[in-house]
């Protein structure tokens, strides 16, 4: 009897001629993530099987296994050769004392003398003869005793079926910039795209002296509980102080949020292009406040020339986000009281529905606009995380 760890995968299921693509991204995942263990890992017939670490290690491993996209479900099992005998042992040896069950066999041997059906009577009457308090309940048990015979010669039997991450491996998605800005929305919004197996960088502006070192150190955070999902991120922190003190001067404070977007949107697209990164990713949900109305999106979009932005929480409420917050362990983070400069020279009525004909208007207004953009792009600071 040998104690396993079962990984199966879900969608990449579905996939074609390309399944090994995807297949390769999802093991060099698995492997990144589990580099600090000392482990044997095999794989057959869409089941990756880890094997002969230290029992020590187990939950820890089974920690970062449940962080990986790409992985549908994780069992413990114990792994016996295909005989009769020592899988009714080790189904008996795996079930519980009390309460109801059911056995489920799935026989991919054909050539194994009975049929699923008839081995699964014949396991639930020898896990009876062990456990003689158990009773069989078909429709609702209190446990499932799981039976897999391969047709490699081996067995697994496992009761517990941990769900896990689902979703697409990490990078199989090509490669994306986020807006990170420190708040609750945008670490979700990357946590999603992740999910579709896009690998991440991030882009912070900052407003030194206006916002302090500890709300940068914030987005650091932030990044750090990402890269647990992610993968090692970049962190990308750009100086905004001077463009948004110009703005301040120059243009109707009522147009400050949306000017304020349109220059990051600017400067982000940039910087994605020359670290070749497909897409921009930000935390908007329509509506949710002043600058995120269908005209402020349309207006702050506009500036966009070549890439698209991708908003996985365009439809969504806060209470949605929140609890996705919670539950990736970024919403405790996310709520500390530092500014960011998103607050820095804040309107008391910021428009709501900006137009870009506007926009332009006070655009013009600024001087060095075209040099502003670049002092910000050459004065960048990246972050490994």
């Amino acid at each position: 009897m040998d104690r396993v760890i079962l990984i199966r995968y879900g969608e990449i299921h579905l996939k074609g001629k390309n399944k090994k693509f995807f297949e390769s991204k999802l093991i060099s995942n698995i492997k990144s993530k589990l580099e600090a263990f000392d482990y044997k890992f095999s794989y057959k017939r869409s089941r990756y099987v880890i094997s002969d670490y230290s029992p020590e290690t187990e939950n820890a491993i089974l920690d970062k296994i449940k962080t990986i996209f790409g992985i549908h479900s994780v069992s413990v099992a114990e792994r016996v050769p295909t005989d009769i005998n020592e899988i009714a042992f080790t189904a008996a040896a795996v079930s519980g004392d009390a309460g109801s069950f059911r056995v489920t066999v799935n026989r991919a041997d054909k050539t194994f003398p009975m049929s699923s059906v008839e081995f699964a009577a014949y396991l639930g009457g020898k896990i009876l003869e062990a456990h003689p308090g158990l009773t069989v309940d078909l429709h609702s048990p209190d446990f499932i005793v799981n039976v897999d015979i391969r047709e490699d010669g081996g067995a697994f039997i496992y009761k517990d079926i941990i769900p896990c991450m689902g979703g697409m491996p990490v990078g199989c998605g090509g490669k994306g910039l986020l807006m990170l800005s420190g708040g609750i929305d945008s670490p979700v919004a990357g946590f999603m795209m992740a999910k579709r197996g896009l690998k991440l960088e991030a882009i912070h502006f900052h407003s030194y002296p206006y916002t302090s070192e500890l709300a940068k150190q914030k987005v650091v955070d932030l990044a750090k509980i990402m890269s647990e999902y992610l993968g090692n991120i970049e962190l990308i922190c750009v100086p905004f102080t001077k463009i948004q003190e110009e703005i301040h001067r120059s243009c109707d404070s009522s147009y400050m949020i949306t000017l304020v977007r349109r220059f990051m949107m600017r400067i982000a697209e940039r910087i994605a292009e020359e670290r070749e990164c497909g897409c921009l990713v930000n935390g908007e949900s329509l509506g949710q406040v002043a600058s995120q109305t269908l005209e402020s999106i349309f207006v702050t979009n506009s500036v966009i020339k070549e890439l698209p932005v991708l908003r996985p929480l365009i439809g969504m409420d806060k209470d949605e986000i929140i609890e996705i917050s919670k539950k990736i362990g970024t919403f405790e983070t996310s709520i500390l009281p530092y500014e960011d400069c998103c607050t820095v020279f804040l309107p008391d009525a910021p428009v709501t529905h900006p137009t870009i004909k506007r926009s332009e208007r006070e655009e013009a207004r600024i001087n060095g606009f075209e040099q502003l953009i670049d002092e910000a792009v050459a004065g960048i600071e990246i972050i490994s995380v």
